[in-house]
């Protein structure tokens, strides 16, 4: 058993260097085009090189990191046509995940996304972009889960990774004062059971505020 634990150690600090760097691009925290280094991801983290390498590895394979051909590691700068083409994926997938998720929309599931909504009408009054993007993000996460389509999920996510960066930069650019509108109507047509209405909603929301940065 000593003999192993060197060869477990370095799949953890991989996995542990991984989950907080994408956390921190699909929230927003890393501005678009901003550099990372290993070295700098090494420190931050207090791990070799080799695990600092596979979580850019992976990040890079899921398009939350741009490797140019120099070597230089990267958030992406989104194109418009790659920001058109992202909120088109949006619409798709997750008009179909509110969808399948509506059947199974019981009053608990309306309350939490009533509190949800709540917080993110909070952390709009105190201009944290951040917590914006976390929140909004849980708002959609938490009626997605009621889908049960993991893989569906899971393709949303991605998407949702390769836009954190971008999403920061809108937040910026649309200086909210409220609760995003089309939430509420998410949450009536929840309550109404009007599949429709849900669907414009979600459809609605996830492509208007996008549309701002291809204009």
């Amino acid at each position: 058993m000593i003999t192993s634990r060197p060869a477990e150690a370095a799949p953890a600090a991989h996995d542990r260097v991984y989950r907080t760097l994408r956390t921190r691009i699909m929230h927003g925290e890393i501005a678009p085009g901003e550099a990372l280094t290993l070295r700098g991801i090494g420190k931050e983290f207090g791990v070799s090189m080799t695990p600092a390498r596979e979580s850019v590895r992976r990040l890079v394979a899921e398009g939350a990191l741009f490797l140019s051909s120099s070597g230089r590691v990267s958030t992406p700068e989104l194109t418009s046509e790659r920001i058109e083409e992202l909120a088109a994926l949006r619409a798709l997938l997750e008009v179909e995940l509110a969808s399948r998720a509506l059947p199974r929309a019981h009053m608990a599931l309306i309350d939490r996304l009533q509190m949800i909504n709540t917080t993110i009408a909070e952390v709009i009054v105190n201009r944290d972009a951040v917590g914006y993007i976390r929140t909004n993000l849980e708002f959609h996460r938490t009626l997605y889960l009621r889908a049960q389509a993991p893989a569906m999920l899971a393709m949303a996510e991605t998407v949702w990774l390769q836009l954190g960066p971008t999403m920061r930069a809108l937040y910026g650019r649309l200086r909210r004062t409220d609760p995003p509108h089309y939430h509420k109507l998410i949450i009536a047509a929840l309550k109404a059971g009007d599949e429709p209405g849900l669907r414009l909603a979600v459809r609605s929301d996830v492509t208007q505020g996008l549309r701002l940065l291809t204009t």
